[in-house]
């Protein structure tokens, strides 16, 4: 398979080593210095582009791929308040984005189990719950996207809570997202239940970027000839 890489930071460079080593080709390589080779017939060429860049240009990323016509999976977190619009573009036109906010597949079982634990915890209202997200200081956006994402599970399922804060609870009905940064320390998501007898907690802890770089590479595999708005629901079928 024929890979554009968008972004060739520590994650880009890691992607390209891991879709080399699963047989693919890298066709292209875009980053600050290049951006005109979206036009490049060595870019259109790609069956598929990976983006990892900043929240800042992963919208006009995503766009520059459709206008080009090749499918893009996208890892940039930081720019979700478009997806409405970014939907609309690729219902209108028929073309392809695999968009979420962690390839990682332990990740995406905590997404599920966190799920879980809400809806158990809505009989039990005595239990506040609040998210902790720890990552590297050079992530840009905060809380991340793997916290909203995780935010929205427990808003989907937990009635008590109506919306998500940062920092800080203002009202009973919001839930905080504490952000950390520091180190190196490649995203640690903790989900707190805690009452006046007790205390519940699950956590996950990255403890690289492979895991997060061969998700991307197994989402371009899925990606390639598909059409739509896809996700890890899509993928691993939780």
């Amino acid at each position: 398979m024929k890979i554009a890489l968008i972004g060739y930071g520590k994650m880009g460079k890691t992607i390209e080593r891991i879709a080399k080593e699963r047989g693919h080709e890298i066709v292209s390589i875009i980053d600050i210095d290049n951006p005109e080779d979206f036009n490049s017939d060595a870019f259109k060429s790609a069956d598929v582009a990976i983006e990892f860049t900043r929240p800042e240009v992963a919208l006009s990323n995503i766009r520059s791929s459709f206008k080009a016509n090749v499918p893009i999976v996208c890892g940039t977190t930081g720019w979700h308040e478009h997806m409405p619009e970014i939907k609309k573009e690729i219902e209108e036109s028929g073309k392809t984005l695999f968009w979420t906010s962690n390839f990682s597949l332990g990740a995406n079982i905590f997404f599920a189990l966190n799920k879980y634990l809400a809806r158990l915890m809505n009989r039990f209202p005595d239990y506040n719950v609040e998210i902790t997200e720890v990552h590297h200081t050079q992530k840009l956006d905060a809380p991340s996207g793997t916290a909203i994402t995780l935010a929205e599970g427990i808003l989907e399922n937990l009635e008590r809570k109506n919306k998500w804060v940062k920092e800080e609870e203002g009202n009973p009905d919001e839930l905080a997202i504490k952000s950390i940064r520091e180190g190196q320390v490649p995203g640690i998501h903790t989900i707190r239940y805690e009452s006046e007898v007790d205390s519940i907690e699950i956590t996950h802890d990255a403890k690289s970027r492979e895991g997060l770089a061969l998700g991307a590479v197994i989402a371009a595999e899925f990606t390639a000839g598909k059409k739509g708005l896809l996700g890890m629901p899509d993928l691993l079928k939780i």
